[in-house]
């Protein structure tokens, strides 16, 4: 089922490309998409036959430290694009180091969670480090500047901290702790403080500002994105916003509003229909694993997944402060469907191995 799921994700993304760049100077970029996902496929079905508890042993601590030293690379000697430090140059092909340090900072996490056995997690002994490992990738991604791949670490590490068993107290004073760095925030906003432009930039800054205040002006995106979701209606129209320009990166970041727009409400709810069968057979996974580190693999890609199509849609609708993010599977983007390839591979590998492990 999930081999399935995949496939018609894949197809659905690649349908969501050609309309997005049909008639333009990047018409035929579904034909690299179809060829990504079959060179992909080697080394997704080869992870998923290989046992998994490899990449929970000593591993992950080689997959953690290659990823932070390639997040340090690329802050170096990376590729600037758009006033962003995000990407090397491997073989003439630019790669996004951050999205595969995802997958080995959920390896580390599953690996120090698994050594508790299922207990109550300890403040220091493990809430602690485990927060120090999110910490590191997430403070190293958002300074490329990266906010929308940072923002997915948090939500990853909230997930596998809450599955991992912590105490009511410990998720009561986080809570407490965030509402109180959010109001702090927000007062800082309104009273214009100087302090807020050392943690968040201009750009990110513009960004809350016309979130916070749609009449400020500067909604262009976020209120052309809503006008084209809007006018698609139940089965689409003629594509008016998409055509004249007014999505930008309609084939990535935004590529959900191209599919709305061209498609309407029944087409958007097939896709999420799709998201929602791939997240199910992965929780059935983490479900019937008899190894609790091979559960918090899959719990951490759940959660990867979930967030990231939660924030692209939701910022696009209006729910959530615009933030460069791709949506897994449909936006075109080597490194970002590499990535959740070898997740689902990560998957399939704890299910077809759970009946090897031990209780």
């Amino acid at each position: 089922m999930l081999l399935a799921v995949l496939c018609a994700l894949i197809a659905f993304g690649t349908g969501a490309v050609y309309l997005a760049t049909t008639e333009s100077n990047l018409e035929g970029l579904h034909y690299s998409n179809l060829k990504m996902f079959a060179a992909f496929c080697f080394p997704m079905l080869l992870l998923a036959l290989m046992d998994y508890r490899f990449l929970t042993g000593k591993l992950a601590y080689i997959a953690y430290g290659l990823g932070l030293v390639s997040l340090i690379v690329v802050k170096l000697q990376g590729v600037v694009i758009n006033g962003a430090s995000r990407w090397l140059v491997i073989g003439g092909a630019q790669f996004q180091p951050s999205e595969l340090v995802k997958l080995s900072t959920i390896m580390m996490a599953a690996h120090l969670l698994a050594r508790r056995g299922g207990e109550k997690l300890r403040i220091f002994k493990d809430v602690l480090p485990l927060s120090l490992v999110f910490l590191v990738p997430t403070y190293l991604v958002y300074d490329q500047p990266d906010l929308g791949t940072a923002l997915v670490f948090i939500g990853i590490f909230i997930g596998m901290l809450w599955m991992g068993n912590i105490r009511t107290l410990y998720v009561l004073a986080g809570a407490a702790i965030t509402t109180a760095v959010v109001w702090l925030g927000y007062w800082m906003i309104q009273t214009e403080n100087a302090l807020l432009n050392l943690v968040i930039k201009k750009h990110q800054m513009d960004r809350i500002q016309t979130f916070l205040d749609p009449t400020s002006g500067g909604d262009w995106h976020v209120a052309n994105a809503m006008r084209a979701i809007a006018v698609g209606g139940s089965f689409g129209d003629e594509g008016y916003y998409l055509r004249n320009g007014f999505i930008p990166y309609a084939y990535s970041d935004s590529i959900y509003v191209a599919i709305a727009e061209n498609y309407g409400f029944m087409a958007s709810a097939v896709l999420l229909l799709l998201f929602y069968l791939m997240v199910y057979r992965m929780v059935i996974t983490v479900h019937e694993s008899r190894d609790l580190a091979g559960s918090y693999l899959v719990v951490g890609i759940i959660c990867m997944l979930v967030f990231q199509v939660f924030v692209n849609i939701g910022m696009h609708i209006g729910l959530l402060p615009l933030t460069g993010l791709s949506l897994p599977f449909i936006s075109y983007g080597g490194s970002s469907l590499f990535t959740n390839m070898i997740a689902v591979g990560i998957a399939l590998s704890v299910g077809i191995h759970r009946a090897k492990a031990r209780p």
